[in-house]
């Protein structure tokens, strides 16, 4: 810590000097004289040593991680205890959610927490619902929420208030008040890949054409904001962006849904979640990676994809990050502690070639 640092020089350079001045001491100096002058020197390196553990402590609390900020209330080890805590994603078909549960689980561990994930075996509202219904009824005393849509889940999440459920938001937001919301900025990810394949097609001489936009559907929030964000980056130029084609993030869907677009004569493609980023890698590395396409989220298919080269890069987010982070504001909330800030961005890399070899 640099503080800790810095008082540790600064000690050190005092006792230094301190030194020196007795060594200065003339030789009629007594003995008793001495032994005073190096007992209050040695006072002063206590109290030094002191301020110094004192500046370690305050570190310490005000490094209490995001959720703390100034209130020391976060949630510590064995806090969890005789808590029920649930995961409730999209779907349980991408990678994306078994990282976010990894986290999850770790957090699990330190908190000490009963913990489970549940998901709708595809995306749907109704299936979601229960979900959430489920784990009231189960009880649970806090939800961790992945919403499929903004609107549709927020009755389902108001009757969970309302028996005393904490509500914490990962990933895909619902229109509803919760503890804390923790995700990527969608918006600026989903630009930052449109950049990415910009500049790729400048780079082939490719100054306009058509481009096509593979996603789940037009109600995710995470996913629309992806879409609005990679348009954004192509404003000014030549290029036309083609209406959205939703394969409900299904791989093979998604690869039929890229496939047509290639068939549109489209130079480039992006595909905006997990699924139809696969889905857009496999149907360019079937045209033989002729088209410079990019997608979202970071699995094992599509890291070889991108070293296959029908992929320039991925927008990898941090879902392991969302769940860790979110059990413990889950657990301070539970126990009246304050959470802080009200949204939390988990941030995103950029996954290309050179990062995956």
């Amino acid at each position: 810590m640099r503080k800790k640092a810095i008082s540790m020089i600064l000690a050190a350079a005092l006792g230094s000097v301190l030194l020196a001045g007795c060594s200065s001491a003339p030789k009629e100096t007594t003995a008793a004289a001495t032994a005073a002058e190096t007992t209050a020197e040695e006072k002063k390196e206590e109290s030094k040593a002191e301020e110094t553990k004192a500046e370690e402590k305050k570190e310490e609390t005000a490094g209490n991680d995001m959720l703390s900020g100034e209130t020391g209330d976060i949630a510590k080890a064995g806090d969890g205890k005789g808590q029920k805590v649930v995961l409730i994603t999209i779907d349980s078909m991408d990678q994306h959610w078994v990282n976010m549960d990894k986290g999850c689980k770790q957090a699990a561990e330190e908190l000490g927490c009963d913990y489970k994930w549940i998901a709708p075996d595809v995306k749907d509202d109704a299936k979601q619902i229960e979900c959430v219904n489920n784990a009231v009824a189960d009880g649970a005393t806090a939800i961790l929420v992945a919403a499929n849509g903004p609107d549709a889940i927020t009755a389902a999440l108001e009757e969970a208030d309302q028996a005393g459920v904490k509500i914490v938001q990962v990933d895909s937001f619902a229109n509803y008040p919760c503890v804390q919301k923790l995700g990527t900025d969608n918006r600026a990810a989903g630009k930052t890949a449109g950049e990415q394949v910009l500049a790729a097609l400048e780079a082939k001489g490719v100054k306009e054409g058509k481009i096509g936009i593979v996603s789940v559907n037009a109600a995710t929030t995470s996913t629309v904001d992806r879409d609005e964000g990679f348009r954004s980056a192509f404003e000014g130029t030549a290029f036309e962006i083609l209406e959205t084609q939703y394969a409900d993030g299904d791989a093979a869907k998604s690869k039929d849904a890229a496939a047509n677009f290639i068939s549109q004569g489209c130079v480039a493609l992006f595909g905006a979640n997990e699924g139809s980023c696969v889905g857009v890698g496999n149907a360019v590395a079937e045209d033989g990676n002729n088209i410079v396409a990019a997608g979202m989220d970071k699995s094992d298919a599509v890291i070889q994809l991108i070293k296959d080269g029908a992929l320039i890069c991925t927008m990898a987010q941090n879902p392991d990050v969302m769940g860790y982070e979110g059990m413990y504001a889950a657990i301070t909330a539970i126990n009246d502690g304050k959470v802080a800030p009200e949204y939390i961005d988990t941030g995103v890399s950029i996954l290309n070639l050179d990062a995956v070899k």
